[in-house]
């Protein structure tokens, strides 16, 4: 075969095209090879001595060096409010202890937390109804302070002492209300039924989930409560916190007071005239369909909730990543969004009276809503609430927001809060406007709804048998609660 030298590469055209060497000796070899490793340490010692020269010369004459701050201590922070914020909420809301909450409400919460929160030390003031964590020794501790009808408020990080509230008032945990049920607590008296009470005995014994912890069910059948159990710990007129249940209560919250309608743009002052995020309309945010980004999937919202952070200060931020209306994305952002907008369309006065146009008429006198250091109520989670007044609401969902004979929310909304409309979850249940839809896929009655929140918080409404079932829980780490299965048991047993 004959090899053009011309379709060579120039370094393999001299290999053969230049005259032959002689060959060299092993030892001229070896001698060679060490010269070269010697050229090249001597050659990358001047490459280095010459960049630190370069790194000092560009340097100021005056530059410090600045020690940067351990990477966890913003996560230490939020930890230290995660327990203020829980530990306020259930000394002064509940009647619980330290120990109790440390136990319960603290125990397997999120990961990045669940082993910085036991090691924080934290200081109950029973005098100013507060409690301060401490976290970091150049910053003050993380603060949550209560008030009658308010509940706790999380202060910001770097706060020194708490900002002016309302008269604290006596932190008393209210009792049975001598009215009947369902609008008070008198007249209650649960069926005994072996087969109902042998389905609750299984959510108490992890028959519904591996690791779950129920706290409470209130079964409700025809208007009546037919079976109730709690944990220790817990009863009839101790609260816990909703978490995502709240996000029910603001869609019912809203419902109730709407200024205009449910396809009106968003009322965010921030989103300026050209912002495109005009075109968000409440119902697009009622329906997690807003389409803007946020940081995590669900979206926790951890610097709102434990970090001190406002809601005018974070929700209203986020920019779009995808048309309104054109995708489901669950996100506490868009709840919360949808209460702050509430506030701006009718106005401070009403706005401040909010929870109670729902809680005082239907009974729920174990339940408050608590508000950022801004004022805006936090109802994508943070209401804390009694089982007995979760059946309630449920009961009044039932009942098609009529209670007592008042038609309290405006007809047709359980319709909207109850119908999908738009973009839905890829699998599982179905999204209402601040509900989820249950029904023969997940081996329920057609039209079954439900409120859910994290750490295992239900309110099961199945219209076609006139029955309500509230599950809480304190459901740690990936623990979860089928209920499904366990309203399906419910309604069998009944």
């Amino acid at each position: 075969m004959t090899v053009r030298a011309s379709f060579l590469p120039a370094a393999f055209r001299c290999a053969i095209l230049a005259p032959a060497k002689p060959a060299i000796s092993a030892s001229d070899l070896a001698e060679k090879r060490a010269k070269f490793l010697r050229g090249w340490e001597e050659s990358n010692m001047r490459i280095l001595k010459l960049a630190g020269a370069i790194l000092v010369l560009s340097a100021p004459a005056n530059a410090q060096i600045v020690a940067q701050p351990s990477a966890g201590t913003h996560q230490r922070a939020v930890a230290a409010g995660y327990k203020a914020a829980l530990y306020c909420s259930g000394i002064f809301n509940a009647g619980r202890t330290p120990a109790q909450i440390d136990a319960d409400e603290l125990a397997g919460i999120y990961p990045e937390y669940d082993k910085i929160v036991p090691a924080l030390a934290a200081t109950v003031d029973n005098d100013l109804r507060s409690v301060a964590v401490t976290f970091d020794p150049q910053l003050p501790p993380r603060r949550a302070t209560w008030s009658k009808g308010h509940g706790c408020v999380t202060l910001p990080i770097g706060s020194k002492i708490p900002t002016a509230r309302e008269s604290a008032g006596a932190p008393s945990v209210a009792g049975a209300d001598p009215r009947r049920w369902p609008q008070g607590d008198a007249g209650i008296s649960p069926r005994s039924l072996p087969a109902l009470a042998r389905t609750i005995g299984g959510a108490f014994d992890h028959a519904y989930g591996a690791g779950t912890k129920t706290v409470g069910v209130v079964i409700v059948q025809g208007g009546r409560i037919v079976a109730e159990r709690y944990a220790s710990g817990f009863g009839p007129f101790v609260s816990n916190r909703t978490w995502s249940v709240g996000k029910s209560i603001a869609g019912t919250l809203i419902g109730m007071n709407m200024a205009g309608s449910i396809n009106d743009p968003a009322s965010v002052p921030q989103w300026k005239a050209g912002d495109p995020r005009q075109s968000i309309t409440l119902d697009h945010l009622l329906r997690m369909a807003s389409g803007l980004h946020s940081d995590t999937a669900g979206n926790r919202t951890d610097a709102i909730y434990f970090g001190g952070t406002a809601v005018d200060e974070q929700a209203v931020s986020w920019p779009l990543e995808a048309l309104p209306g054109t995708r489901f994305r669950y996100a506490n952002n868009d709840t919360l969004l949808a209460v702050y907008a509430t506030r701006q369309a009718i106005g401070e006065e009403r706005y401040r009276r909010l929870p109670d146009s729902l809680f005082a008429p239907i009974g729920m006198a174990h339940t408050v809503a608590e508000t950022d250091w801004h004022g805006n109520y936090i109802l994508s989670s943070q209401v804390w609430s009694t089982a007995r007044d979760l059946a309630r609401l449920g009961l009044f969902w039932l009942q098609d927001g009529v209670w007592e004979g008042k038609r309290l929310l405006p007809e047709g909304w359980m319709h909207i809060m109850t119908t999908a409309s738009g973009p839905q979850p890829a699998n599982g249940p179905g999204y209402g406007a601040t509900l989820w839809l249950f029904g023969p896929e997940q081996g329920l009655p057609k039209g079954s709804f439900a409120a859910q929140g994290n750490r295992g918080q239900f309110v099961m409404v199945i219209p076609s048998r006139q029955v309500v079932v509230v599950r809480r829980g304190e459901d740690g780490g990936a623990a979860r609660f089928d209920i499904a299965r366990f309203a399906a048991d419910v309604a069998a047993a009944l």
